[in-house]
């Protein structure tokens, strides 16, 4: 009979209750909202976009509070409101990181990619599930003890999928109801009518090169 391939088994565990280390980590982010709303772009869309950034502290608390969260997961989080919040500020497109580029490094990322559009988005998608990968394992390793770590990577990367996609959905059901340039604005499709499938696209490569990156770490870390 061929062998069975199993996953390895890991050990479930709850995490500590929110300390100092996670309040500096809050502070930083809470830092960076204040000074992102000096004078942000277009005020409606910002605001939206911020309303986004509170639903996640809160979510992230909310999980910490409850012992579901490592403290890796907990800063790489935030870590990705960060980048999110630089991109509520600029509208997402208008993000001047090739003008920072080229000021501090002298190089055109733009014109050496052939990159015709801004691509911060495609940043803020694939940090997405690079970022957020720890701290979805995280819970589902609580929620799921049973599970081996193989099939929570899984169940990790197909969230960060369905996820992607019920983010695009509800982006779409709003901008739908706005003007077409405050649609535009928010929605940051710049043109590209397969925009929503290419974040999603880059999300879950994001979920999966956290994942290798975890394999490699395990075996020769």
């Amino acid at each position: 009979m061929p062998s069975v391939i199993r996953f390895p088994k890991k050990t479930s565990t709850m995490f500590s209750q929110p300390d100092a280390f996670h309040w500096r980590w809050l502070g930083l982010l809470i830092f960076a909202c204040v000074i992102a709303s000096i004078h942000p772009l277009e005020i409606p869309s910002y605001l939206l976009h911020q309303l986004g950034t509170l639903i996640g502290i809160g979510l992230i608390l909310w999980l910490t509070f409850k012992r579901f969260v490592s403290r890796s997961g907990f800063a790489l989080s935030i870590i990705f409101l960060l980048i999110h919040v630089l991109g509520a500020h600029y509208l997402y497109s208008y993000v001047p990181y090739n003008e920072w580029s080229k000021q501090l490094f002298q190089f055109d990322l733009n014109a050496h990619y052939g990159w015709s559009r801004n691509m911060y988005d495609r940043l803020v998608h694939i940090s997405y599930g690079l970022l957020l990968y720890k701290i979805i394992f995280d819970v589902f390793s609580v929620w799921l003890p049973n599970a081996r770590r193989g099939q929570t990577a899984l169940l990790v990367i197909q969230f960060v999928m369905a996820s992607s996609m019920f983010y695009e959905l509800i982006e779409w059901l709003v901008a739908a109801g706005m003007d077409p340039k405050d649609a535009e604005n928010y929605n940051g499709q710049q043109g590209d009518v397969w925009d929503a499938h290419k974040d999603m696209a880059v999300a879950t490569l994001g979920a999966i090169i956290a994942w290798l990156m975890t394999v490699v770490k395990r075996k020769y870390g």
